[in-house]
């Protein structure tokens, strides 16, 4: 009785397991990313009666205003002057771009209108005012 031998090696690498290593790295990176919102500034929300909640959160730029007279704009500090050009440019990449304000309860009117007036030279027109729901 004669025996032969395979002398044929394969030179393919086994896929089978690629699969399993693919989705392991999938949840890893699904676990371990973290997910975060603007911080903005230090501001004392001021309180309202009724609030509705912004359709979108894809097309909101956020403006955070202290009463030191800090404004940034979605997590950069910027000056009341130099707001039209970044919101110029806001709008011009997102036509459907919504402007929300968040101020602080104790920051002065001129403030605001000075934030109204760069926001109208900027052609921002679609503003929404942030407000935290009144405590009973």
């Amino acid at each position: 009785m004669k025996i032969e031998r395979k002398t044929q090696e394969s030179n393919e690498i086994s896929t089978s397991s690629l699969p399993d290593i693919i989705f392991m790295l999938l949840i890893f990176f699904m676990v371990t990313t973290v997910m975060r919102e603007f911080d903005g500034l230090d501001v004392l929300m001021p309180r309202a009666k009724m609030i509705e909640k912004l359709e979108s959160k894809r097309h909101t730029s956020y403006v955070w205003a202290t009463k030191d007279k800090l404004i940034s704009v979605d997590d950069r500090l910027t000056r009341v002057d130099g707001l039209g050009a970044i919101m110029a440019s806001k709008i011009s990449r997102d036509p459907k771009l919504t402007v929300s304000l968040k101020s602080d309860q104790k920051a002065k009117m001129d403030l605001i209108m000075d934030i109204h007036t760069q926001l109208r030279k900027a052609n921002a027109l679609k503003l929404s005012y942030a407000a935290m729901t009144k405590a009973d």
